[in-house]
């Protein structure tokens, strides 16, 4: 038997030994149309090659692409499980060819492939063409030698292919595979063509025509190829078998379901375990590409599949959680063609596990709610949309689930009520809003967030992408348009921007499309749902529905993500160092710094600082894998996940993980920002400042990666200048400046001292006679010195006091335009005179106020310098006074 794997392989083999090049499959979201919820076909990927917009080094390619149809327009869902060929995940085999081959060589790659290659019979073959398509019509009979039976006409859009209502198209030529006659149907084109016995297995895509608006306007100067090949039903047809479901990776994962619960893999539970084998691959490929469960967008359509899965587990009757058990077995089944299961499989198991443990006790709240209220009904009965609402409000039960559990007991589901029970909810939402004291300005966010939905952030993934423009906000109301020179808000449908939230600052970048390019100069995130771009128009004209692709300034995000996960790194230290009642209580991660604020009751210590410092940086060279799942706020917390300040946190949470494992990861929070994928992308932790904020509160700044690196780079230059000037080398310069320290110290008490010298001796800079004079009958000494310390005035007093035996001594020094005044009286004349009182007078001749001290000796200062000569006469006047009145 041929394998899945070798049909892939030999697939691509043949067309890379043509002269394709052999193209990996692209990520399951799109980046390069913001229309599909998922890449649905194996051309999407090169959509821009196709149209011009973009060119490859190579001009025909070969891919086997992950696909998914579960969502919006291309939604199999519903059907998965009770028919022969609808998945929601599946691989398309395809082979390009950008303006290089046409339809002779397309259609001799397929024949060649089918029938040589792989050895199926010609006369199991026929092939239809769109009815006009005469060229393709002659082809088939040349190359093939089909007889014109077995070439069918259709004239139908079937075989019509086009883009969209603008763009390439052009007819297609499918190829279908007859099974035999021992299964009901008939060819296409035939009143049968909806039995089972033919299968289109494979759709050759002759580009030829541009359109506009659904009209043909032209041939296309390169006409190209896109074909499209399901591998699981070929893989069917190979394998010899009718149902895609009993392919070899199929029956594996049926056997595991089987196995694990113990329920029969045939009979009634058939559907059951298909459906499980069928999610399980659509939700591991999902995970693996970044899409993780969420109450909107592709995580909603993701946990849509789960719970499907889930709830068939349940079914079948298992007691534990199911699926996150087959995740091996699915790995071993596809992980060597798609390597990114294999990286991803803890958190595939993860996010399975913790997705089914919450949804076994949804479902069985919600299940018990329906058997109450089906328990009167009977087949072909509608329960009512209110109940259905109920499920879906209080239990988390999605409508779509309720449809499914009522299907084999022939009962429909009131979907009119259903929408209009949650129209009602939304309206009393918003008139509770209004009433909430929100702001007037917000009011144009609600209408958007209600119309439109949230914006789905693409940006933990990418850093680029496409949009369609969804709304525009200038001057804080909605427009149609906006041009060149305007201030506007653009909002999109999905965006890479990341909105600032939790202390990290939004993205700045550029939005451009065919006519127009906008600078975006930050991100918000109004009502916590919506991502709005603060833009300018540079040029050109934007409007809404446009198509545009968004482009984050990806250096400054890089810069923002190793900051926001330093800030993780330093917590976790921080904790380590100082002790648990550390906590967050604020933070900034902008592009060029990081400010962390924490409680602690006083200053670091330098060596404290030095440790924290050390410990971050050793995580950071461990450079361990980022990781993240979604949790519960309880439950994360339960697992020691530390909340952070400032964060809002709804039903489900992001829970980053980094840093060395021990008996838990070093740093385990709640987190919704942006980070890098392992430690050493931080490259390095360096603490530029720790202060306080507020009693209780300190604040680290600190910097990493190049800006760190600079700083460091700076800090050196400077250091090796100082050197210089000193005449020593870098590593001297401690030593160096104690040193100069102790001499200056030693030469300024030197000074000091010949200042309080020559002040007692008379001679320069007195600006009184060294002996003293007569005021009142007390001996008065004043003189006025410049330079001298006003710390030296006291003891230059006192030794004035000694010389004098009885009196009074006033010294003014001045330095830098400011004077200090000491005023002193001998033991012998406190009883009459006080230096506090005299030297306040002298204060206030310098400008300033007060003066304190004891009776012999008192101080004070003035900002007025120049009047030294008159604070002295004013203490003279002052003792004239007291003596006087004594």
């Amino acid at each position: 038997m041929t394998s899945t794997n070798d049909i892939r392989r030999s697939f691509l083999d043949y067309f890379e030994g043509q002269g394709h090049a052999r193209v990996p499959s692209a990520p399951l979201v799109p980046h390069n149309d913001p229309t599909l919820m998922f890449v649905n076909a194996g051309m999407v990927p090169f959509k821009n090659v196709f149209t011009g917009l973009e060119t490859r080094p190579y001009s025909t390619a070969t891919s086997s692409q992950k696909c998914v149809r579960a969502g919006g327009k291309h939604n199999d869902l519903d059907n998965v499980g009770y028919t022969a060929r609808h998945h929601t995940f599946f691989e398309m085999l395809g082979n390009f060819s950008f303006g290089d081959y046409f339809k002779e060589q397309a259609i001799t790659h397929a024949w060649t492939l089918l029938t040589r290659e792989w050895g199926l019979s010609p006369d199991k073959l026929t092939a239809t063409v769109y009815h006009t398509d005469d060229q393709a019509f002659e082809l088939w009979k040349k190359i093939a030698g089909l007889p014109e039976e077995r070439i069918i006409r259709i004239p139908t859009k079937d075989n019509f292919w086009a883009m969209g209502s603008d763009g390439p198209c052009g007819p297609c030529s499918e190829i279908f595979y007859d099974h035999g006659d021992h299964i009901w149907g008939g060819p296409p084109g035939s009143p049968e063509e909806d039995g089972d016995r033919f299968v289109e297995i494979w759709n050759l895509v002759f580009m030829q025509y541009l359109q506009e608006n659904d009209e043909i306007v032209s041939e296309l100067p390169r006409p190209s190829i896109d074909t499209g090949m399901g591998l699981e039903r070929v893989a069917a047809v190979l394998q010899g078998v009718h149902d895609n479901y009993d392919i070899d990776v199929f029956k594996a994962l049926i056997a595991e379901s089987g196995a694990l619960t113990g329920a029969s893999t045939t009979g009634e539970h058939q559907a059951s375990h298909r459906v499980i084998a069928d999610h399980l691959r659509s939700a591991g490929f999902l995970v693996a590409d970044g899409v993780l469960p969420a109450n909107e967008g592709r995580g909603y359509v993701l946990r849509r599949i789960m719970r499907r899965a889930m709830r068939h587990a349940h079914i079948l009757g298992a007691k534990e959680p199911l699926m996150y058990r087959m995740v091996p077995s699915l790995v071993a089944e596809m992980g060597g063609a798609y390597p990114e299961l294999v990286r991803a499989q803890p958190l595939i198991e993860a996010t399975l596990l913790q997705e089914e443990t919450r949804f076994r006790q949804t479902l069985a709240n919600g299940l018990k709610l329906l058997d109450e209220a089906t328990s009167g009904m009977g087949e072909g009965d509608t329960l009512s949309g209110e109940t259905a609402f109920k499920l879906y409000d209080t239990y988390g039960f999605p409508y779509d689930l309720t449809e499914d559990a009522l299907r084999p007991q022939g009962m429909a589901v009131d979907r009119d009520g259903f929408d209009a029970a949650m129209k009602r909810q939304k309206d009393a939402a918003r008139a509770a809003w209004k009433g909430s004291g929100a702001k007037a300005s917000d009011d144009v966010w609600f209408d958007i967030a209600e119309e439109l939905g949230g914006t789905e952030f693409t940006g933990y993934t990418a850093t680029d992408g496409e949009g369609q423009v969804v709304a525009i906000v200038k001057d804080g109301a909605r427009v149609e348009k906006a041009g060149q020179g305007d201030e506007v808000v653009i909002l999109t449908n999905q965006t890479p921007f990341y909105g600032e939230s939790g202390g990290q600052m939004g993205d700045a970048g550029v939005i451009s499309g065919d006519r127009v390019k906008a600078a975006v100069s930050d991100t918000s995130k109004p009502l916590g749902r919506l991502h709005a771009h603060q833009a300018v128009i540079e040029s050109g004209e934007l409007a809404v529905g446009d198509t545009v692709k968004l482009a984050i300034d990806v250096a400054r995000r890089d810069a923002i993500r190793a900051n926001h996960s330093a800030t993780h790194l330093l917590h976790a230290a921080l904790r380590n160092r100082l002790g648990g009642h550390v906590t967050q209580k604020g933070s900034l991660v902008a592009p060029d710094r990081l400010r962390f604020d924490f409680s602690h009751p006083s200053a670091l210590t330098a060596q404290e600082i030095a440790d924290i410092e050390a410990e971050v940086n050793a995580e950071i060279r461990a450079n361990e894998a980022v990781s993240t799942r979604l949790m519960t706020p309880d439950d994360a917390v339960a697992a020691g996940a530390l909340a952070l300040f400032g964060e809002k946190y709804g039903d489900e949470v992001r829970v980053l993980s980094m840093g060395r494992q021990t008996d838990k990861r070093y740093s385990v929070e709640l987190c919704g920002g942006t980070h890098v994928r392992a430690t050493g992308d931080i490259a390095v932790f360096k603490i530029i400042s720790e202060s306080a904020v507020s009693s209780g509160v300190r604040r680290i700044e600190a910097l990493t990666g190049e800006a760190a690196r600079l700083w460091l780079a700076d800090r050196d230059a400077k250091l090796r200048e100082v050197a210089a000037s000193l005449k020593t080398s870098p590593d001297e310069v401690a030593a160096r400046v104690v040193a100069l320290v102790e001499e200056r110290r030693k030469l300024e008490k030197e000074l000091a001292e010949a200042k309080k010298a020559l002040a007692l001796g008379g001679g320069a800079g007195a600006a009184a006679p060294a002996g003293p004079e007569q005021i009142g009958g007390v001996n008065f000494v004043g003189q006025i010195i410049d330079g001298l310390d006003p710390k030296a005035l006291r003891g230059a007093v006192d030794e004035a006091k000694g010389r004098i035996g009885s009196g009074v001594v006033a010294f003014v020094a001045v330095n830098e335009g400011r004077a200090a005044i000491a005023v002193g009286v001998t033991d012998d004349l406190t009883g009459s005179l006080s230096a506090v009182e005299l030297v306040k007078r002298g204060v206030a001749a310098l400008g300033g106020q007060g003066g304190g001290g004891r009776p012999d000796m008192a101080q004070g200062g003035g900002p007025e310098g120049n009047n030294g000569p008159a604070a002295i006469e004013a203490v003279k006047g002052a003792l004239a006074e007291e003596k006087e009145a004594a």
